[in-house]
C-alpha cells in the first residue's frame, strides 16, 4: 500500500518498556538452545509463552507443543513452559525418566516457594489470580488439594469466609492488574488484619512497568493498541489499564493485520504497546502499517529501563 501525499497526520506514542521481559526471553532461549544442542524434536508442555508468532517460529525449528506429558513418546526431551507446572507434572516426568528442562519464570518460581513456605507454617493460602490460567494451575498445584483458595475479584474477597481459627496468607499471580490487585489485597487486610503477605510483591516488575508505561501515554491517546495474544494475561491487563485510564478505544491485536483502520478515522494521537510475550518484530510491523497510511510521527515514552537477566539451566549454560 502506498501512502498518498494527502495522508492524514498521526502521532504514535510508543510505550516503553514493552514486549519481551526477562522471563519470556529466558524461556524462548531455553527452547532454542535445546533444539541447537539436542536436535529436533523437543517437546514443550503448553505454549512456551502465550504468543502464536513465537510458538509458530519455534514449531518451524522443531519444537512440538503438547498439553500433557502423555502426548510425549518414551524417549522425549521435554521443556516446561514459562508459566510453571503443578508438582504432579515434574513428578510424572521423573517417573517416566524424561530428560526435562524447566523454563518456569524465576518470578513465578518465587511465588511457588512462598506458597510452600506459608503451607509449612500452617497458613491457609489465598491465591489472587484468574481461574484456568496455567500460572494459577501451576501455583495451586504446588500444594495439596484444598490448601489454596482462589480469589479472582474484590467481591470474592469480601465474601470469603476463613475456616475458624485459621491463619491466612495471600500470594498473587504475577501478571495481574496492579490497581485491581491492590484493591483485593486491601479488602483481605481489612477483613483479616493478621494475614501474611509476600516479602516483596508478587506481580512482576515487567507487568508493573508495562502498565505504568500505558498510564503515561493514556491521557494523550485517542486510541491505543496492545500487541498480544488473547490468552496472554499480561496483554489483556494492559488493555484494561488503558480503558481504566480513560482511553476511548483500546484494543488487543495479534499484529498489524488485526487492525480495523476505520476505527482510526479522525484519530490524531494513537498509543502502541506490546505484552511481555510479544516480539518487537510485531511492533515494527504495526509501525510500518501506520506509516503506510498516515503522515506518521513516532514518539517513544519511556518510564523506566529494564536490565534484568535470568540464568539459563545448567544443562544449557555451557
Amino acid at each position: 500500500m502506498n501512502k498518498t501525499l494527502n495522508s492524514p497526520p498521526l502521532k504514535l506514542l510508543l510505550a516503553a518498556p514493552r514486549g519481551f521481559c526477562a522471563g519470556v526471553d529466558r524461556a524462548i532461549r531455553i527452547v532454542e538452545l535445546a533444539l541447537e544442542k539436542f536436535g529436533a524434536p523437543i517437546y514443550v508442555r503448553h505454549e512456551i509463552v502465550h504468543n502464536r508468532t513465537v510458538v509458530e517460529r519455534l514449531e518451524r525449528m522443531g519444537a512440538i507443543f503438547i498439553e500433557e506429558l502423555s502426548e510425549a513418546p518414551p524417549d522425549a526431551r521435554v521443556i516446561f513452559s514459562a508459566h510453571g507446572v503443578p508438582k504432579s507434572v515434574s513428578e510424572e516426568a521423573r517417573r517416566r525418566k524424561f530428560f526435562y528442562l524447566d523454563a518456569t519464570c524465576p518470578l513465578v518460581s518465587k511465588v511457588h516457594v512462598e506458597a510452600e513456605r506459608h503451607h509449612r507454617a500452617g497458613r491457609k493460602v489465598l491465591l489472587i489470580g484468574h481461574s484456568g490460567h496455567p500460572e494459577v494451575i501451576g501455583t495451586m498445584g504446588q500444594l495439596p488439594d484444598g490448601a489454596v483458595s482462589l480469589i479472582e475479584t474484590r467481591s470474592q474477597a469480601e465474601t470469603f469466609q476463613a475456616p475458624s481459627e485459621s491463619r491466612l496468607a495471600y500470594i498473587t499471580q504475577t501478571t495481574l492488574s496492579v490497581d485491581d490487585t491492590a484493591e483485593i489485597i486491601a479488602v483481605l487486610k481489612r477483613k483479616f488484619p493478621g494475614i501474611a503477605g509476600p516479602h516483596k510483591e508478587d506481580i512482576c516488575y515487567a507487568t508493573t512497568n508495562r502498565q505504568e508505561a500505558i498510564k503515561a501515554i493514556a491521557a494523550e491517546a485517542d486510541a491505543l493498541f496492545v500487541i498480544g495474544s488473547s490468552n496472554s494475561s499480561n496483554s489483556q491487563r494492559l488493555v484494561e489499564v488503558a480503558r481504566r485510564a480513560g482511553v476511548g478505544s483500546a484494543r488487543l491485536i495479534d499484529s498489524a493485520e488485526s487492525i480495523d483502520w476505520s476505527e482510526l478515522k479522525g484519530v490524531k494521537i494513537a498509543g502502541l504497546s506490546a505484552g511481555a510475550s510479544a516480539p518487537e518484530t510485531l511492533v515494527e510491523g504495526v509501525i510500518q502499517a501506520f506509516a503506510e497510511r498516515f503522515d506518521l510521527t513516532v514518539q517513544e515514552s519511556r518510564v523506566t529501563t529494564e536490565n534484568v537477566e535470568f540464568k539459563l539451566p545448567r544443562a544449557l549454560a555451557s
